[in-house]
Parts: C-alpha cells; structure tokens; sequence
C-alpha cells in the first residue's frame, strides 16, 4: 500500500486520518499542512462571537497533540509545490521530496471574490479559517458596524451571531430572499422576521457593487444606489472548491475535483476528499458529507471494498433566533415546495414531479418533526 499523504489538516483531512487510524494503526501516516496544523472545528467560526471566543479559544489541540493522537508525520507551514505521477512523488516547498502509495487531496475551498469596485475592494473580508477569524476578530474590536455580504446559510449564521455579540450588522443579498438555495421563501421570511427583531438590518435583491474606504471605515455602494456605512465588509457569499493543484497534475476538474464513489480521481493513487471533492457532479461543503466520505475513503486507503453512499443528511442552521432545519433536494430535482404551519413554525416538503419527499425545511416548532422528515426523504 506504501506511505498514505494527506495535504490539508482542515475538517477533512484530520477526520479521515482518525478513521484511518480504526483501520490500520501501522502505516506510515504523513499530513501536510499550509497552517500550523492546530485541530479545530470550522463550523464554530460561524457562532464563536456571541460565546466571547477569540481564535486561541478554539482550537482542542495542536500540532504535537494530533501528532500524537495520530502516530503521523505532521508538516506544518508546507505547502505540495509538484506532483510526479508516474513515480508517486511530491516535491514540497522546503525542498524535501516525499513518495507516497495514495496521496489524499483535502484542500478545501476559497471564498467566493465578488467582482466589487471601489478602492477597498480587496479590503473585504472572509471567513473561512482560523487565520481569518483571528484577522476578523481583531478587525471588529469591541463595537463595530459590520456589512454582511451575502444572506445565506453562512451569511445568516453570523448575522445572529454579531447582533448576540452587540454588533450592529447590515445584511445584503442578491435575492430576494435569504436562504434562497436551501428553502422555500416562506421559510426565507421567517428568518428574516426573527434577525429583523434583534435589530439586523435587511436589504434584499440589491447586490453590492462597490466598497471604497470612508475614514476608519467602509462606504458599500448597492446596486440601486444606496450606501451603507461600516467598519468592517463581511463576505458570506460561498465557496469555491480548490481545485488548483488538481489542475496543474492533470487531474479532472469540473466543479470540484471529480472522484468515484471510491473517492478516487482520474489518477488511482490520488484520492479527493470535502469541500475540494465533487462526487457524482455533487460539490457538498458540509460536515455530514465531510464525515461520510472520510469513513469510506478510510476504508479503501485501507484495502477494504466501499463505496460511498449518502444518507439523508440535514443540515442544521446555528442561528438560535429561529431554530432552523435544511435538507434541500438535489441539485436538478423537478419538483416544488408545499409549505405548512402559522407564523414562524413552518415546515416545507419538496415533493418532485413523482409525489416523493425529495427534500425539506423545518423552523421553529416544526423542527419536532425533522427525524420524521428525515425518514421519509428519498436520498439523494
């Protein structure tokens, strides 16, 4: 089987190592890092503000601790500068070259760059380690006005999260509604009920065009014209998977870096694995696929024979001022939304053109109802 590597010790990388350890505790186990190697779980950087955390609170180990846990090699600060397919081969950017039987691609994904103007347009920020929640903790300080681009799963999360923290947020989206790719509008309106009673600021369907340096702070010039003033631009629009290493070795690449159920890419020594990952032209960057693809690539790495399969996997949105379930169809499922319930307790089935549960939102009191939902959806 030779050395396994894996690049990246994000979510992904380190879940799939510890899996890997159930299944062989012998083999040569190396992870390259980019970062310091630090374990840490990404979701909670989404509601880390209003629990008063600081980047240092949220790591559970570092580098040496995972070591340990791991019995692996663990580079750190080291990025994959070549990969020589042929004779299974990275070259890295200390100079070191490293052999490897199957090498792991757990790269992740960039945030979305908006195409703004303005000349503090590359001054906008983004969330998407512990890096940049340090850089966006200390840009906030104590009291802050904060422009949320983008009113998504993410952008809605810290949104709650800063007005329980005491910040004052603006929250632009391009639709007419948040969450606009996970639930019906219904649903959409209820959030936004809620976040309107904590004091966030909505403007829906008046995309942000500009942002140009006022002072100390942010002018956000809208679409229609309007102007939003902050110290801090937030951006939550989505992510884009890393496909770049993939794609100078000569991988396939669509989405995301294309694998079979094995979690295998064009080349049967290199494997892909989360947000980095498209799996039957899925790219799905959430913990539940995360976990799923880490238990079976475990398995294979291993000599075992699997394949992945998804179950049913909800996901749910960490905005306490509406508890709020999602687990949207599949991309390309013909179908339609049938909402239910009063006020802010809704539940919402996607029924396709069969009559079959593909998909479902519940907030509020209808959250009771998810396990239920939950069985009966078709999975994907």
């Amino acid at each position: 089987m030779g050395r396994i590597v894996i690049a990246g010790s994000g979510l992904a990388g380190y879940t799939l190592a510890r899996e890997f350890r159930k299944h062989d505790s012998d083999s040569e186990l190396v992870i390259i890092t980019a970062d310091n190697g630090e374990s840490y779980s990404k979701p909670m950087l989404s509601n880390a503000l209003a629990q008063g955390k600081m980047a240092a609170d949220l790591p559970n180990r570092d580098a040496d601790g995972m070591r340990e846990q791991l019995d692996a090699r663990i580079l750190t600060r080291t990025r994959i500068t070549g990969v020589d397919r042929e004779a299974r081969q990275l070259t890295l950017d200390n100079g070191e070259t490293l052999d490897y039987g199957h090498l792991v691609l757990a790269l992740g994904a960039d945030p979305i760059r908006l195409p703004l103007k303005g000349d503090a347009a590359d001054e906008v920020l983004s969330v998407n380690d512990l890096n940049d929640y340090a850089r966006f903790r200390e840009a906030i300080g104590e009291s802050a006005r904060v422009v949320v681009l983008g009113a998504g799963l993410i952008g809605c999360e810290f949104a709650n999260d800063l007005r329980g923290a005491g910040y004052e947020v603006a929250l632009v989206e391009l639709a007419d509604q948040p969450l606009a790719r996970l639930a019906p509008p219904e649903i959409g309106e209820a959030i936004k009920r809620r976040l309107d009673g904590l004091g966030v600021s909505w403007h829906l369907g008046n995309p942000a065009q500009a942002v140009d340096r006022d002072n100390e702070g942010y002018i956000v010039t809208l679409e229609d014209g309007t102007t939003l003033s902050g110290d801090v631009v937030l951006s939550a629009v989505g992510l884009r998977p890393r496909t770049y290493l993939a794609e100078e070795v000569g991988l396939a690449c669509e989405r995301g870096i294309v694998v079979d159920a094995q979690l295998t890419t064009s080349d049967p020594h290199i494997h892909a694995i989360g947000d980095c990952a498209e799996v039957d032209g899925q790219v799905l960057p959430y913990v539940m696929p995360l976990m799923n693809e880490a238990r079976a690539l475990a398995a294979v790495l291993a000599g075992e024979s699997r394949e992945l399969t998804y179950p049913v996997m909800p996901v749910v949105v960490k905005t306490p001022a509406l508890p709020l379930t999602v687990c949207p169809p599949a991309e390309g499922v013909d179908g339609e939304w049938r909402v239910e319930g009063e006020g802010d307790d809704l539940e919402a089935r996607f029924i396709d053109a069969e009559g079959r549960l593909r998909g479902f939102a519940v907030c509020g009191e209808a959250n009771s109802r998810k396990l239920t939902l939950q069985k009966e959806v078709i999975p994907r």
